[in-house]
């Protein structure tokens, strides 16, 4: 973490410097110091967390024990658990020359084909996963009094962390019927001088830093193409967080953060960087898509749910709950545990009245899974509207 703090008080005075350049008058005068509002924290604080693993095991108590029917885990993150999305050979074949350097040039490399500028492995931080660089700068950037503005729906993993660093979240709303885009407006109206970080361009703006996730990064199978958040380095402070548990389906990560490696994919990702295939990324994206379609178009046989928004970039779908034609299902949760006690089928709640449902299953799991979950739709729907 000194190696962190080190790194981001080095990248605070260089856009510092330029921001300064930046604010003239038309006579050349400077009109103010400009600071950026974000500085590593030297006090570590301690809370308790919640994951959507802690969820997840919550759901599975409420299974039917006597149901003779599988489990469908439709609220999961892996897809590597099943055959269609298992890693590539060259995924397995690196992981037995491992014992070699993490090779943090090659990821600097990799991670530089998408960028404006050469990335350098001094600019490469490796950490036990995603969960851990998410720990890692938070604990870095947090201080007295700081908030952290962060989407709603977003990962819950990110509020967990906040909390536990003594950091107030707060939430700006992503926009369903708009492709999931920021409401730019809300951003602005909740961010101050205590506002360390936030997942928004709007950053330089507001003189904050960026935290960028990126575990999905080039896994996207819509119209509009993946432009990474490091694009925007040259004028805006921007912390990158990766993953190859999506990209390469390989359910250890690396990134642009951490500290002290410590596992044999580590070791290997370099090797898997640089074999792993273009055609085998095509064939995942194309599986993403073929499965998105196949989700989309039986979530429209259950009027209960709409999907507003159809994923052209993740592994899951966020779709609307409509209580007013269920009965006896109190929220989103209430639906959850329900699903899972009478149908064996797992989903995640959402946002208040929205669900969160994965469809990176084998096809016939999936068909299973929906089938399932009209019928108890239809089991609950309220007389009058039928289903």
């Amino acid at each position: 973490m000194r190696v962190l703090r080190s790194y981001l008080s080095k990248v605070q005075q260089v856009h510092s410097n330029q921001k300064n350049k930046e604010m003239e008058l038309e006579n050349g005068n400077v009109i103010a110091s400009y600071k950026w509002a974000f500085r590593g924290n030297e006090l570590f604080a301690k809370a308790s967390s919640v994951t959507v693993r802690g969820v997840l095991d919550m759901l599975m108590g409420y299974l039917d024990p006597n149901d003779p029917r599988p489990t469908i885990p439709l609220g999961h993150g892996d897809p590597s658990a099943f055959p269609s999305f298992r890693t590539s050979s060259e995924a397995v074949n690196a992981s037995h020359d491992a014992l070699s350097s993490s090779k943090l040039w090659a990821i600097a490399e990799h991670l530089s084909h998408d960028l404006p500028y050469k990335l350098s492995p001094d600019d490469v931080y490796v950490t036990c996963g995603c969960g851990h660089a998410v720990e890692v700068i938070l604990h870095v950037v947090a201080r007295p009094n700081a908030n952290i503005l962060l989407p709603r729906p977003g990962y819950p993993y990110y509020q967990a962390r906040s909390a536990f660093c003594h950091m107030e979240p707060r939430f700006f709303d992503l926009l369903p019927e708009q492709d999931w885009e920021v409401d730019l407006e809300s951003v602005e109206s909740m961010a101050d001088e205590n506002t360390v970080a936030m997942i928004a361009e709007t950053a330089r703006k507001l003189g904050i830093l960026v935290i960028s996730d990126e575990v999905y990064y080039h896994l996207v199978f819509g119209d509009n193409p993946f432009v990474p958040m490091g694009v925007f380095g040259s004028i805006v402070p921007v912390v990158t967080v990766g993953s190859i548990s999506k990209r390469l389906l390989i359910l250890v990560g690396f990134l642009n953060m951490s500290a002290d490696p410590s596992t044999i994919i580590q070791g290997a990702i370099g090797q898997i960087l640089e074999e792993t295939k273009g055609d085998f990324l095509l064939k995942i994206n194309n599986l993403l898509r073929e499965a998105a379609d196949s989700f989309c178009s039986k979530i429209k046989e259950i009027p209960c749910i709409t999907c507003p928004s159809k994923p052209q970039g993740s592994m899951s779908a966020m779709v609307r709950l409509n209580l007013s034609h269920l009965e006896n299902i109190v929220d989103d949760m209430d639906f959850c545990l329900k699903l899972a006690k009478e149908k064996s089928v797992i989903v995640l709640p959402g946002v208040k009245n929205w669900l969160r449902i994965s469809f990176v299953v084998e096809p016939t799991i999936l068909e299973d899974g929906l089938n399932r979950l009209k019928t108890f739709c239809e089991r609950h729907a309220m007389k009058s509207q039928g289903i």
